[in-house]
C-alpha cells in the first residue's frame, strides 16, 4: 500500500468490490442470444464511490484489481472519474472480475459473477490498510460482501477497529448468497460488523440476514437496538424508511422508466453520503438518494451513470411539477 499523502482527510473512503461490468446491448434476452455488450467501470463500492465524487466529494477506494487489461481499465476509469486510486493495487496472480447481467424490465436483472477462485478485491490484508485514512475520513464506507472471504474479513474488522465506531460509519448491507458458504454465515459475521458501525442501509431481505426481520419498522428498529444511528430500509416500488431515535421518515419512490435497476442502490449510496455530509434533514437527503437511484435506474450501465448536484436537482423539481 502506498503512503498517503492527502493533504486533509477524505470526504468518503470505500472498501470493496472493483470489476467491469459487460451489460447487453439488447434487452429482453438471455445471455445465450445477446450479440453485443457495453463496457463499463462496474463493483458496488466503487460505484458508490462514483457516485460521492460526482457530487464534488473528496472520495477514495481501498480495493484490488488483477494484473490484466480488465484490471488497467478498471484503475483508469476509477481515475478518469475522479475518485482516488492511492490505495487500489494489484495482485498479480488474480484475475480482474467481470460481470454480466440479463436486462428484462422493469424487474428482472440477473447478474452473473465472475470471481473464481477469489477477487483481487477480496484480497487485502489488515496490514496493507492506510489506518490514518480509515480514521480520518468523515465517511467510511463498507459492505457486507467485504466480509465474505479472508483476508478481507479481517483488514474490514481492522479498520473498524481503527475508527472506533466513529459517525458516518456506514454498513451496506449488500448480501449476496451467491459469495457465502451459507445464510448463517453471513449472519455470524453482519452481526459482528453491527458493533462497529453507525449506519446501516440496506433492502428488506438484507435486513433479514442482518436482524432477522423483514418488517421495514421492525427492521430499522432492530438495526437501532444494535446501537445504529440511523437505520436505512429500502423498500423498492415501495419506497424508503430511515429511522433514527428521534425521527421517523418514509418517502415514496419516483416514478421512472426502469432500463436497469442494477446501480439504483450504488447511486443512492452515493447521495446518502452527500446529504449527510452536507447535514441535510432525514427528509431530504432521503428525497435526493432516490432520485439519484431513479435517474440510474433509468440508463444501462452504473458508474458512468452516476449523476451530479444539477441532475438531481433538476429531476426532483419535474417531478415535484408534475406530480
Amino acid at each position: 500500500m502506498r503512503p498517503s499523502h492527502l493533504v486533509s482527510p477524505l470526504d468518503v473512503l470505500a472498501i470493496g468490490r472493483i470489476g467491469v461490468d459487460l451489460y447487453p446491448l439488447q434487452d429482453g434476452v438471455g445471455l445465450e442470444d445477446v450479440t453485443s455488450f457495453g463496457k463499463y467501470l462496474g463493483g458496488s463500492a466503487t460505484n458508490v464511490a462514483v457516485a460521492a465524487a460526482k457530487y464534488g466529494r473528496v472520495a477514495a477506494l481501498i480495493t484490488r484489481t488483477g494484473d490484466d487489461p480488465f484490471g488497467a481499465y478498471a484503475r483508469r476509469e476509477l481515475a478518469r472519474l475522479g475518485v482516488s486510486d492511492r490505495f487500489v493495487d494489484v495482485v498479480a496472480s488474480l484475475r480482474t472480475p467481470v460481470t454480466f447481467c440479463e436486462i428484462f424490465p422493469p424487474d428482472h436483472f440477473p447478474l452473473y459473477f465472475y470471481r473464481d477462485p477469489i477477487a483481487p478485491d477480496l484480497v487485502i490484508h489488515p496490514d496493507e490498510l492506510d489506518l490514518d485514512a480509515v480514521t480520518g475520513a468523515r465517511v467510511y464506507w463498507s459492505t457486507v460482501t467485504g466480509l465474505s472471504r479472508e483476508p478481507s474479513r479481517s483488514a474490514h474488522f481492522t479498520a473498524w477497529e481503527a475508527r472506533g465506531r466513529r459517525p458516518l460509519t456506514v454498513l451496506d448491507l449488500d448480501y449476496r448468497a451467491m459469495f457465502w458458504e451459507s445464510p448463517d454465515a453471513a449472519r455470524e459475521q453482519v452481526s459482528r460488523a453491527l458493533d462497529h458501525v453507525t449506519v446501516a442501509v440496506g433492502n428488506r431481505e438484507e435486513c433479514e440476514i442482518a436482524v432477522g426481520e423483514t418488517d421495514p419498522d421492525r427492521a430499522a428498529d432492530a438495526l437501532l437496538s444494535r446501537g445504529i444511528e440511523l437505520a436505512i430500509v429500502k423498500q423498492g416500488p415501495k419506497g424508503v424508511l430511515a429511522k433514527t431515535r428521534e425521527e421517523r421518515v418514509e418517502v415514496s419512490p419516483f416514478a421512472v422508466d426502469v432500463v436497469n435497476g442494477l446501480g439504483a442502490g450504488d447511486a443512492f449510496g452515493g447521495a446518502l453520503c452527500h446529504g449527510l455530509l452536507a447535514g441535510w434533514g432525514l427528509e431530504k437527503t432521503m428525497v435526493w438518494a432516490n432520485a439519484a437511484g431513479a435517474i440510474v435506474a433509468g440508463k444501462r450501465e452504473c458508474s458512468t451513470a452516476m449523476p451530479d448536484a444539477a441532475e438531481v436537482e433538476q429531476f426532483i423539481e419535474k417531478a415535484v411539477a408534475h406530480a
